[in-house]
């Protein structure tokens, strides 16, 4: 028996260029900063005051009830209103689909982080007594997401969270193309969710010297390709699709946005935070997902690289893309839409396999905002969509993640 047939019936999410699928393109096409000040916190003392935060978030207003509120963190929060918009999205009949062959699998990288500071802090601050909320430990582990939405909608498939760093949500949307296409489930609601604005977060990250602490210029400090970047910008929210058997989605006349072509995962086994220098773990996994997809490097029209705005990463990826498409990554467009929303860690590459859909849909490239400044390291012959989107066809399109520990993973969407 071949392989089944995978596609995208369904889109939600929140983050910070939007809390719905229309805002987020919108602000995609319109090449919107989503950077701010971080205010949940004081960063009087912080290297880094600022992140790519969701504003206004009113968790009631995207049905989740008030008062179960005490007992989800923020990020589960997240996956549950992006969930809840893609289910409502796809138009699937939960009174007649079969829930024992519908499943969620979400990527996560740090969890329920912010209820477990907060926890802490209490304990501290309270003459260390041993005082927990009874819901910390729901709260804070990170599966918690996607059991909370499969409890939601009584779906009994298969349901777990990936955990892998920056790649985390990827790998989720891999393992959930390839439960589909060996037949284990019909749908199953995939991506990713991360609410890494917190003082350990922030604090860890600036110690390790990821994070750009470019807070003069914080609107523009996600600057990929551009020789003044200094590390990456945080980024919070959600991203949730519906991916769905070909067959079962045809049988009900549901909308089609893409087909999951392919996926590749590999890891660099070299250093927890550098990537190799030669870009070539980034070629490794991107001819796995093109191998995988049964594609050429020739057929790509767009890859929406992990382009995290570091000194090392973006340099090495672009020497794998160059690697891996020869000439021809001087005739696809390459750009890094974390410019605009920030690194939201886990939940990274499912909102940029959104960026991948709408330039499918759109016929349009989104851009890689902010830059001024080349790096003599950097090769601009290849089409990095600076500062503009780029309107042209895009049949194929390409999504690269990569986390601290050497995880890499690609998908591939096309056009169906």
């Amino acid at each position: 028996m071949g392989l089944k047939r995978v596609v995208v019936t369904g889109l939600g999410t929140i983050n910070p260029l939007g809390s719905t699928v229309e805002e987020y393109f919108s602000s995609l096409d319109n090449g919107v900063s989503g950077a701010e000040l971080i205010t949940s916190f004081d960063t009087a003392r912080f290297k880094t005051k600022f992140a790519c935060t969701v504003n206004n978030f009113d968790p009631a207003q995207h049905g989740i009830d008030r008062k179960e509120l005490r007992r989800i963190d923020r990020f589960a929060q997240f996956a549950m209103a992006a969930a809840f918009q893609a289910v409502a999205d796809s138009g699937l009949d939960l009174e007649k689909i079969d829930k024992d062959r519908a499943g969620v699998i979400l990527g996560s990288g740090i969890g329920g982080i912010g209820s477990l500071t907060e926890e802490l802090m209490g304990y501290c601050e309270g003459e260390h007594l041993p005082r927990f909320s009874p819901f910390l430990i729901t709260k804070m582990i990170s599966d918690m997401a996607p059991g909370l939405i499969s409890i939601h909608y009584g779906f009994a498939g298969p349901n777990y969270t990936t955990t892998s760093a920056c790649a985390s949500s990827s790998h989720a949307m891999g393992d959930a193309l390839n439960l589909i296409r060996l037949g284990k489930a019909d749908v199953i609601l995939t991506g990713g969710a991360e609410a890494p604005v917190t003082i350990p977060s922030i604090g860890g990250f600036n110690a390790s010297k990821a994070l750009s602490t470019n807070n003069d210029e914080y609107r523009t400090a996600s600057r990929p390709f551009d020789a003044t970047r200094d590390g990456f910008v945080m980024g919070e929210g959600s991203a949730v699709l519906v991916f769905e058997e070909l067959e079962h989605a045809l049988a009900r006349g549901a909308r089609i946005y893409a087909e999951v072509a392919g996926a590749g995962m590999s890891a660099d086994a070299y250093h927890i935070t550098a990537p190799l220098p030669d870009g070539s773990g980034a070629a490794k996994v991107m001819r796995l997902a093109l191998d995988d997809a049964g594609l050429r490097p020739e057929d790509v029209d767009y890859i929406n690289v992990h382009g995290t705005s570091t000194p090392l990463g973006d340099v090495a990826e672009l020497k794998g893309v160059r690697t891996v498409f020869g000439d021809h990554a001087y005739r696809l467009s390459i750009s890094s839409t974390k410019s605009m929303h920030g690194h939201l860690l886990g939940a990274a590459g499912a909102v940029e396999a959104l960026a991948c859909i709408h330039a499918i849909q759109s016929s349009t490239v989104p851009p890689t905002i902010n830059f001024r400044h080349e790096d003599p390291e950097i090769d601009y012959r290849m089409d990095l969509t600076l500062n503009h989107p780029r309107r042209r066809s895009v049949r194929v399109a390409l999504n690269n993640t990569f986390g601290f520990g050497g995880h890499n993973s690609c998908l591939i969407f096309r056009s169906c």
